[in-house]
């Protein structure tokens, strides 16, 4: 993705809080002699101070966005868990729930992007569309909005792995 670029996407509702503990959902392993490639694992940081929202966005996204590739998700409920995985490197995409409380995603995002050297890519869900500028101001890379849509939240995670823009969702 180009810096400085961010897409918009409509997505579903999903509250998801600090329970700090991971979820692989990894495939099989390939049997020796496949023509097929083994899947690439991307490590999602879910981020919300609900863990209903966290439930949701990890079932949305579930498994694999796209074929080839197997999401292992990071929950984690606190502001400061996030800033500190974060900086410990291995969080390939950050989804922040600009709705959390007391730390919202929005000032995270724009936190992850002043403070670390290398930030993830942050997808940023806003409580409604009309909130996408505030992602602008965050310097998400990607935007998403109450309620989610799997297929949309699908996209733009697809998008962030890809490090392409998609045109935002109406």
């Amino acid at each position: 993705m180009t810096p400085g670029r961010r897409v918009a996407v409509d997505a579903t509702d999903y509250d998801l809080r600090m329970a700090s503990h991971s979820h692989d959902h990894a495939t099989p392993a390939l049997e020796a002699g496949s023509a097929v490639a083994p899947a690439r694992s991307v490590t999602v940081l879910v981020y919300s101070s609900n863990e209903a929202t966290r439930r949701r966005i990890i079932t949305a996204l579930g498994p694999s966005p796209e074929a080839g590739v197997v999401l292992k998700y990071v929950e984690a409920g606190r502001g400061d868990e996030v800033v500190r995985l974060c900086d410990a490197g291995g969080i390939d995409i950050a989804i922040l729930d600009g709705e959390a409380a007391p730390t919202g995603g929005m000032g995270l995002a724009r936190q992850l992007k002043d403070e670390l050297d290398d930030p993830p890519p942050v997808l940023l869900v806003v409580g409604r569309r009309d909130d996408a500028w505030l992602g602008t101001w965050s310097r998400a890379e990607a935007i998403v909005s109450h309620p989610l849509d799997a297929v949309q939240i699908q996209k733009a995670v697809s998008s962030l792995i890809a490090g392409d823009a998609v045109p935002a969702a109406h």
